[in-house]
């Protein structure tokens, strides 16, 4: 994004300051520019391969997308119940037949201000343990960790007597 072009908007100003302090950089290309298309890379470790950083995009048509999650890009956009559609069947009855569609964001900086919010709600807040080496502690698996692994210090008169450890209930004693 060129940010020279952004600096007037205050909105704009505001979704710059909030990627400065995520530590969200713009890596969109010239061509990508020329499209409309704006392209984030989050200081997340992605999941999935763990090799790379999460990218998402904001594009002129109203989507947002996550751009390297998974086999494909998927719509970061909220869904919504679409009008049902009815077809006559060959015997004369009807089918009916409903779909459900992403709710297009068409102005740019909804995109911007949308995808800033997703991007805190959904890889910042929920992961809050991921850092940013890719290595992700779920609090669950932490905690069960820190219940197996318990060790026992023996000391009388500051010496060291006896070492034990407890892990899955199990009591080991060591020295």
């Amino acid at each position: 994004m060129n940010r020279e072009k952004y600096m007037g908007d205050p909105r704009y100003a505001k979704v710059l300051e909030k990627m400065d302090l995520l530590g969200i950089m713009d890596v969109t290309t010239t061509r990508q520019d020329k499209n409309g298309t704006i392209v984030w890379r989050l200081p997340i470790k992605n999941n999935n391969s763990g090799k790379t950083n999460i990218e998402v995009a904001s594009f002129s048509t109203g989507y947002v997308r996550n751009q390297n999650s998974g086999y494909s890009n998927y719509q970061l956009n909220k869904r919504c119940q679409g009008e049902p559609e009815y077809f006559k069947l060959a015997n004369g009855d009807y089918r009916k037949f409903e779909t459900r569609s992403c709710v297009l964001i068409p102005i740019e900086i909804e995109r911007l201000e949308y995808l800033i919010s997703y991007c805190l709600k959904n890889y910042y807040i929920k992961n809050a343990n991921l850092v940013a080496d890719g290595k992700y502690v779920p609090k669950w698996r932490y905690d069960n960790l820190a219940d197996a692994a318990r060790i026992d210090y023996g000391r009388s008169d500051g010496a060291l007597q006896n070492l034990s450890v407890t892990v899955n209930g199990e009591r080991y004693k060591i020295i």
